[in-house]
């Protein structure tokens, strides 16, 4: 059986450019019941403006001020403008704040930060943002599809996936993220009913991604300090290199201790195997060679980068970049399902100056690094809103690795670590609101098999609840002898649990897809008797099939037709036909001092 997925609402934001700059329409793109398909046109508020103003003046670590632009053609304000608001704003707040070059990453910024505001007024403004943003998204039918999507989602002991698609470009600037109903209830990207994530539209159909055995992860470090753009030439040094050397060696052992089991031992049992592999500065070449020959879902990015149309350029090293269209495709074609970029701009469209206009600029629609991913086909993009300090970024990524490990789902993994940062660096702080998460819209959030989804199973090597080892039980399929092939058939399938099923259904352990297999064939099972803690296991054939199973014994081929069968290793089988591929029985008993023989496991 399928698992169940998550119910999801996904919410359109576009702008009705021909009934004014400030009014705008959201309708549900995707909601989890018929009627939930609605639509509202409403006005953007001048006390919402008022709000994302006083937002960037609190918390930008740049200090510059980005209006809304709520003109007739969409532009943003011009530079001078913007410069005298930025006076008038540092002329108000006496804190100076750190300058921040276009497109340095988060552990470029080298842990510097503004001091911090005042809790009790960045507290209410951040209260008051988040207030604010949530009324005015969810309001009319939009709030009624909501709640019957809740409802929805806890009639099925599920969380409800809510997603974003912001239309206009100047809106992703906005912290979405921290929208929240009324004050004393959790922001929507911190709750535990709600997986919160943004998307986009148009985008390229997803390939299928069965469930990942191991987590592979690849780091890479491209160019820590912004190059000479005049020649197009990008410096570097050896010390840089030694620097970026200790770096890599510091996150890679924070991914790789996150996968460890933490003190609580929460993750002991269910841990997922995982892989860290380092690339310093490579060549673009480098860097595809790696991805095309090594089975990795994961890439982890930091470094430099500038935005730009196609999804701006990272900067790998020395005279060396690679674009975000560049990008997307090998990562589509090597099938990473997520990645992961800690650079300022990744989740920031492009600026364009307009010609026709006095310096004024504007947002380029569908320009940032990850919405360019996940329109080719990318499953899951995480970047930063904004630059995010040192020991801020290594808390996240290590919240994130460890939920990961836990087999969360990429949206409830970034949900985890976001409450993380909140509990260290407080909720006026703007640390746990940097994260911007990008999913595709087909994209359910797992990485790998869900706890479950898990089968109920023995470690290997590990004693059951009589102090012995297990046996190990296969059915092999062997080659046939007639039939040419160019690949064998020589499958094994392990019984697992003490039980194998074996039928035409694709729920069957062993599928045979022959005209004469039932559905529901045959199952082999272990049986124990009671008290018998010495003897070797019991495996019986047990038929449920309309034409029956052929055993061979010392007499040639025999059927047994709704019957049990208690089988020997080496026995030999065909279902339904004895023109069907022969299988054969084997019970592999493990040698070891002081007995001899197992229990089968449960089920």
């Amino acid at each position: 059986m399928a698992r169940p997925q998550s119910p999801c609402l996904s919410i359109a934001i576009a702008r009705l450019r021909t009934a004014g700059a400030n009014h705008f329409a959201t309708w549900v793109l995707q909601a989890p019941y018929p009627s939930g398909y609605v639509h509202h046109d409403c006005m953007w508020p001048h006390t919402l403006s008022q709000s994302w103003k006083a937002w960037q003046e609190m918390f930008s670590p740049s200090g510059t001020i980005h209006e809304l632009p709520l003109n007739p053609d969409g532009s943003f304000l011009s530079p001078e403008l913007n410069q005298n608001i930025l006076a008038e704003t540092e002329q108000r707040t006496p804190t100076p704040s750190v300058p921040l070059h276009l497109g340095q990453g988060g552990w470029g910024d080298r842990g510097k930060q503004n001091p911090p505001p005042p809790a009790s007024y960045s507290s209410r403004l951040m209260q008051h943002m988040g207030i604010n943003l949530w009324q005015w998204l969810f309001e009319g039918p939009i709030q009624g599809s909501l709640q019957e999507s809740k409802g929805i989602a806890i009639g099925q002991n599920l969380p409800l996936r809510v997603r974003i698609d912001l239309r206009e470009p100047y809106l992703i600037a906005l912290p979405w993220e921290i929208m929240q109903p009324q004050a004393g209830q959790p922001a929507i990207s911190l709750s535990q009913q709600l997986l919160f994530s943004r998307t986009t539209s148009n985008v390229e159909p997803l390939l299928p991604l069965p469930p990942a055995e191991s987590l592979n992860i690849l780091l890479v470090l491209g160019q820590a300090e912004p190059g000479r753009a005049a020649n197009s030439q990008f410096s570097s040094s050896n010390n840089g290199h030694l620097q970026l050397g200790e770096e890599a060696l510091a996150l890679a052992g924070v991914l790789e201790t996150a996968f460890q089991t933490d003190d609580s031992g929460k993750y002991s049992d269910i841990s997922v195997p995982t892989r860290v592999d380092t690339l310093i500065e490579p060549t673009a070449a480098e860097l595809i060679s790696r991805l095309e020959t090594q089975a990795y879902n994961i890439l982890f990015y930091a470094g430099h980068g500038i935005p730009g149309p196609d999804g701006g350029l990272l900067f790998l090293g020395p005279d060396t970049a690679i674009n975000g269209t560049e990008l997307a495709q090998v990562l589509v074609r090597c099938r990473v399902t997520l990645a992961v970029f800690n650079a300022c701009w990744g989740a920031q469209p492009a600026v364009e100056r307009l010609r026709s206009t006095n310096g004024q600029q504007q947002a380029i629609a569908r320009s940032s690094l990850a919405e360019v991913l996940i329109h080719h086909g990318v499953p899951a993009v995480l970047g930063m809103r904004d630059s995010i300090a040192d020991r801020e970024a290594l808390s996240f990524i290590q919240s994130f690795a460890q939920a990961l490990a836990g087999r969360m789902s990429v949206d409830r993994a970034v949900a985890v670590a976001r409450q993380q940062l909140l509990t260290l660096y407080k909720f006026n702080q703007p640390a746990w609101t940097l994260p911007v998460l990008y999913m595709h819209p087909e994209f359910d959030g797992q990485l790998t098999e869900p706890v479950d989804d898990l089968k109920t199973e023995l470690p290997l090597n590990s004693s059951t609840w009589l102090g012995r080892l297990p046996s190990s039980a296969y059915l092999r399929g062997l080659d046939r002898p007639n039939v040419k092939s160019t690949e064998s058939t020589n499958q094994v399938w392990p019984i697992r649990a003490g039980i194998v099923r074996v039928g035409r259904w694709e729920q069957n352990d062993v599928v045979i897809r022959e005209q004469w297999v039932s559905q529901k064939h045959a199952e082999i099972f272990c049986r124990n008797s009671i008290g018998d803690t010495e003897g070797e296991p019991s495996y019986f054939l047990r038929d449920f099939s309309r034409y029956g199973t052929l055993v061979l014994g010392p007499e040639g081929w025999q059927r047994v037709h709704h019957q049990e069968l208690l089988l020997q290793s080496g026995t030999q089988l065909k279902f339904g036909s004895s023109q069907g591929q022969i299988f054969e029985f084997t019970i592999e008993v493990p040698k070891t001092s002081g007995y001899s023989g197992t229990d089968c496991g449960t089920n």
